[in-house]
């Protein structure tokens, strides 16, 4: 979340590539919303079980994504933006959808044993 947030306070991360630099930048923000998702279900798994920390994690990391969003505001040279709330949702639900999956491919191979 630190990273994210000293990222969001920059002025400009244009690399003057244009489309390229801006399909860049949204899929690296989605992956960066899918690993803030991803390890917020392994911290709080342990605690709350599997759904439970779904849920949960999505709920953090979309706050997180409006929060953002929000502070860019205040960030001369940038701006909020409601699709990039829309981006980081997306990748939010892809890494958790890949850590559910690999919670199932585990308890799987644990019963196998």
């Amino acid at each position: 979340m630190a990273v994210i947030y000293m990222l969001s306070d920059q002025p400009n991360l244009s690399s003057g590539l244009g489309l390229i630099d801006l399909v860049g930048r949204k899929l690296v923000h989605a992956g960066e919303y899918a690993l803030l998702c991803w390890l917020w279900i392994r911290a709080l798994r342990p605690s709350v079980g599997g759904r439970a920390a779904l849920a949960l994690a999505l709920a953090v990391t979309l706050a997180y994504a409006v929060g953002d969003e929000y502070h860019q505001t205040f960030v001369d040279g940038r701006s909020g933006s409601p699709l990039d709330v829309v981006i980081d949702g997306l990748g939010a639900a892809v890494g958790g959808a890949w850590a559910q999956r690999r919670g199932r491919e585990r308890a799987g191979a644990a019963r196998g044993r």
